[in-house]
C-alpha cells in the first residue's frame, strides 16, 4: 500500500488515516472533537495584537478552527505535503490553488480532459480576472508546447473525470519547472493520496474535492489544497516583487503555503465548517478500505462491460486497452480508481430502468452512482470541449460503490435488456 508517512513518521496510509492529528494523553479524545465556535478569546490586548499579526494560533473561525486544523494536519500527512488549507468545496480548492500563483496578465495551461466545473472556471471565470487559460490534449508534449513566458501554472487531473486519463506527473513537472511555472494536480479521483501522492513525483500543489472519497458517503461538501516543499518561486513576480519585503522575502519556504491560506480562508472566506471537517475526517479513516474494494469492483465491471454486446466503448485506466494504462501502472498503487465510462445506445432508457445504481452527479460515494455527463456535469461546456474531455451523447459515467459485484451486474444487465427492447 501507499506509504503516507513523512520521514519522521513512518506509517502506512491506513495507519496514518486513523492515527494522525489525534493527540495522545489522559483525557484526550480518540476521535476529532467538533469545535463549534465563531471566535476565540484572548486575555489581553497584547495577545490579540500578536495573534492578528502572526495568525499562528486561534482568533476567528474564518481563519482557524481546531477541528478544521486537525483535518488539515491529517491531509498533509496523507498527501506527503508540508501544509494544507481546507475550504468549503472542491471548486473553492481549485480557485484557491490557481489564484495563489496567478494574477491578471498570467496564463494557465491545462489538460483538456477535465471535470466540467474546472473547465468552466478556466474558460469563463479566469478571463473576467484578466487571466487566460489554454486547454490542450493530455500529453506532456502538447502541454509543453502550449507554455508561454507568462505561464504560471500547469493543471491536470491525476485521474481525469470522466475519461480516466492519467497524468504523467514527472514529465509535466519537468516541462512546467523549466518554464518557471508550477504544477498543480487535482487528486480527487486518486482518493486523498491513497492511489497516488503527486507531490512525491514532482508536483507542487495538490487540490481536491473532499466531497468525494474523503467524505465517502454523499453527506458533506469540502475541498483542500496541499503544497509540497522546494518550489522555485523566483520567476513569479507575485512572490518576488518588493525584494526583501516580498512574500518570498518575508515568508521564505512557507511563501506558497501562506498564500494558499491567505487567499482561501482569510481573503475569500471559503471556510470549511467544523462539522464538515469532522465528517470528512471520519471518512478518511475508512477510505483505504472503500477505495480498494471499489477499484477491484470497477476493474471487474470494466472487463465485463467491454465484452458485453450491448455496450460500446469502455474507458477505465485499469484496462490494457486504455491509452494511459501504462501511466496507471506507473503512478497508481492499490487500484486504478473507481470511475469508468461506457457507451449505451439509449442513455435515457438505460437510466430509467436502474433499480440498484442511482442517478446522481457525485463521485466517491459508498453507493454506485451513474450520470449522463453530456447533459449534466459537462452540459454547459462547449461541445468540442465535451468531446475532448471524453464525453459523448451516449456516455454513461459510473462511480462504483461498495455493493456486491453480482448485484451491480444484474441491475446493469436488466437495464440494458429493457432499454434494448424499447
Amino acid at each position: 500500500m501507499t506509504d503516507a508517512a513523512r520521514p519522521d513518521q513512518p506509517w502506512t496510509y491506513e495507519t496514518a488515516a486513523v492515527q494522525s492529528a489525534i493527540p495522545r494523553g489522559l483525557g484526550q479524545t480518540i476521535g476529532f472533537p467538533i469545535h463549534a465556535a465563531a471566535a476565540f478569546q484572548f486575555d489581553s490586548l497584547q495577545e490579540a495584537q500578536s495573534e492578528f499579526q502572526q495568525n499562528t494560533g486561534l482568533s476567528y473561525a474564518r481563519l482557524q478552527n481546531p477541528t478544521v486544523r486537525a483535518l488539515e494536519e491529517r491531509l498533509t500527512v496523507l498527501e506527503g505535503g508540508v501544509a494544507t488549507v481546507a475550504v468549503a468545496s472542491g471548486q473553492a480548492a481549485t480557485l484557491t490553488a490557481i489564484l495563489s500563483v496567478c494574477r491578471a496578465g498570467d496564463h494557465v495551461v491545462a489538460a483538456s480532459s477535465l471535470f466540467g466545473g474546472t473547465t468552466g472556471l478556466l474558460s469563463n471565470i479566469l478571463p473576467l480576472m484578466g487571466m487566460a487559460a489554454t486547454l490542450v490534449e493530455n500529453t506532456p508534449e502538447a502541454i509543453g508546447a502550449a507554455l508561454q513566458p507568462n505561464t504560471r501554472l500547469v493543471w491536470a487531473e491525476m485521474i481525469s473525470n470522466p475519461a480516466g486519463d492519467v497524468a504523467d506527473i514527472r514529465a509535466l513537472a519537468e516541462r512546467a519547472h523549466a518554464q518557471g511555472a508550477l504544477l498543480a494536480i487535482d487528486n480527487t479521483c486518486a482518493g486523498a493520496g491513497f492511489l497516488c501522492r503527486p507531490l512525491d513525483h514532482g508536483a507542487d500543489i495538490v487540490a481536491q474535492s473532499l466531497t468525494k472519497w474523503a467524505g465517502g458517503h454523499g453527506s458533506v461538501l469540502g475541498g483542500a489544497v496541499t503544497v509540497g516543499g522546494g518550489h522555485d518561486l523566483t520567476r513569479n513576480p507575485i512572490f518576488t516583487e518588493g525584494g526583501e519585503h516580498s512574500i518570498l522575502g518575508v515568508r521564505g519556504d512557507a511563501a506558497l503555503a501562506w498564500r494558499q491560506r491567505w487567499l482561501g480562508a482569510h481573503q475569500l472566506g471559503m471556510t470549511l465548517s467544523p462539522h464538515s471537517a469532522f465528517l470528512i475526517a471520519q471518512g478518511l479513516e475508512t477510505l483505504a478500505l472503500r477505495l480498494s474494494r471499489e477499484s477491484e469492483t470497477a476493474l471487474a465491471l470494466a472487463r465485463w462491460l467491454s465484452a458485453h454486446p450491448q455496450v460500446g466503448r469502455v474507458s477505465y485506466p485499469g484496462l490494457e486497452s486504455h491509452p494511459h494504462h501504462h501511466l496507471a501502472q506507473t503512478y497508481l498503487r492499490g487500484g486504478q480508481g473507481a470511475v469508468l465510462t461506457f457507451e449505451v445506445p439509449d442513455p435515457a432508457a438505460f437510466l430509467s430502468r436502474l433499480r440498484v445504481l442511482r442517478i446522481a452527479p457525485n463521485l466517491g460515494d459508498v453507493r454506485t452512482l451513474v450520470v449522463h455527463p453530456w447533459t449534466t456535469t459537462h452540459g454547459r461546456v462547449p461541445e468540442a470541449a465535451r468531446l475532448a474531455a471524453g464525453v459523448s451523447p451516449t456516455t454513461i459515467r459510473m462511480s462504483v460503490g461498495v455493493e456486491a459485484l453480482g448485484d451491480l451486474q444484474a441491475d446493469i444487465e436488466q437495464a440494458l435488456g429493457a432499454a434494448d427492447s424499447r
